[in-house]
């Protein structure tokens, strides 16, 4: 199983590494090269890039996650 994760946020500049294991979350360095930076390129082209996760909502808190309220 996947232990960490790169997510972008729409409307939100940047991209962040998340740990799970070390239940960590990190701004991500903007690449410079190789497939992130092609994915990195894309997202700032308005496309959605997804890989190996079946399932991302945004939400406005964890509380509301809890609760099951998400952006639909």
């Amino acid at each position: 199983m996947a232990k960490v994760v790169v997510i972008g946020i729409e409307g939100e500049d940047g991209l962040w590494i998340v740990d799970l294991k070390a239940r960590s979350v990190e701004p991500l360095d903007s690449p410079k090269a190789g497939g992130l930076k092609t994915v990195a390129d894309l997202r700032a082209a308005g496309v959605s890039v997804i890989k190996g996760a079946d399932v991302a909502l945004v939400v406005k808190s964890a509380a509301a996650a809890s609760s099951g309220h998400y952006e639909g």
